[in-house]
């Protein structure tokens, strides 16, 4: 007996279906690349946030980096908080699969 779908286009439960890789140290699934620009560019900005996010230390240190750079006035502050945010961003990246 098949396990095969009789149909190409039947309906298959979720506890049957193969499990697709999530971001991770292997990067996005190969699928995605059949998606539009628009939509990888959503899924890579999803990824970071969730690399992120997997921190709370490191997301809320961005969130007051990020406060922080509104206000800025000096040249080298920003400097040095866009350096800073870019380490973290770097970090998710690295994390997500895209470094």
């Amino acid at each position: 007996m098949s396990t095969a779908p009789e149909h190409p286009h039947s309906w298959t439960p979720p506890s049957h279906r193969p499990r697709s890789r999530n971001c991770g140290p292997h990067g996005p699934p190969s699928h995605w690349t059949l998606w539009p620009p628009s939509t990888q560019r959503f899924l890579r900005q999803w990824a970071l946030q969730i690399a992120i996010e997997r921190h709370p230390d490191l997301a809320a240190r961005l969130r007051h980096l990020e406060a922080r750079a509104a206000h800025v006035t000096d040249p080298e502050d920003g400097r040095m908080i866009a350096a800073e945010i870019g380490r973290i961003l770097d970090k998710a990246a690295a994390e997500a699969g895209y470094r």
